[in-house]
């Protein structure tokens, strides 16, 4: 069967947009270069015209002109299209592009989605509720094992707190005088007989006649003024 039908040949795949945009880019470039060159060539007869004479001959040379002058239009407008047909590709590649962007946006939604609702299916918000309310509880528990902890156990439990509050304002009281009694300057305060003289105690000092009748009653002499005469020394001969 092969020999009679032949083989079936496999189909080319259809030209991408890339391809065929570069296809129409190098037919452009083509054109460029022929209207670049078409250009020199009327420069050269634009240069010819000048220094020719009126006549047959220049005529000629317009002729050949006017001949280069029309291909360079038609090549002109090849080009326009040929850039006309560039632009409609590449506005139909953006778009393309646009396309397959947003298809990939929309799958990597669809599979943050599905893994959110999955997600989701294990956390619920009444278990949440339920933690909160159980963290409270033991909140309040360990609240009330530490202000039972830190009870003092040297004051009874059947003190009058009015009798506390009496004590205190006495106490208060009494140190409102101690201050106003620590506030007198020392100038104003009596006097006070110093430690120092009640411990030693001594007796008044003696008057001179006493004195005088001391001395007399131990036989000494006394001088003009009543003192104990000095004794001279004895002088031996």
């Amino acid at each position: 069967m092969k020999r009679v039908f032949g083989v079936k040949k496999d189909k080319e795949p259809p030209p991408s947009l890339n391809d065929a945009s570069d296809r129409i880019n190098k037919r452009g470039e083509t054109v460029d270069e022929k209207i670049k060159r078409l250009d020199a060539e009327l420069a050269r007869y634009k240069e010819q015209i000048k220094k020719t004479r009126p006549g047959p001959a220049q005529e000629a040379v317009k002729s050949r002109a006017m001949r280069v002058l029309k291909q360079k239009r038609m090549y002109e407008g090849q080009r326009d299209m040929l850039y006309n047909q560039t632009f409609n590709l590449d506005q139909v590649a953006f778009a393309s592009e646009g396309i397959k962007d947003a298809q990939q946006t929309m799958t990597a939604l669809k599979s943050a989605n599905k893994e959110l609702k999955g997600m989701m299916k294990t956390v619920k918000i009444q278990d949440i509720d339920n933690l909160q309310d159980e963290m409270m509880d033991l909140m309040d528990v360990s609240n009330e094992i530490q202000e039972s902890l830190g009870r003092s156990y040297s004051v009874p439990d059947d003190i009058d707190e009015e009798e506390l509050m009496g004590e205190l304002d006495y106490l208060e009281a009494d140190m409102g005088m101690e201050t106003e009694s620590d506030s007198v300057p020392s100038y104003l305060q009596p006097d006070k007989e110093s430690d120092y003289d009640a411990e030693l105690n001594l007796p008044s000092a003696p008057t001179g006649q006493t004195a005088m009748h001391a001395g007399r009653a131990h036989g000494q002499d006394e001088d003009e003024l009543g003192l104990p005469a000095v004794p001279r020394a004895s002088l031996r001969g």
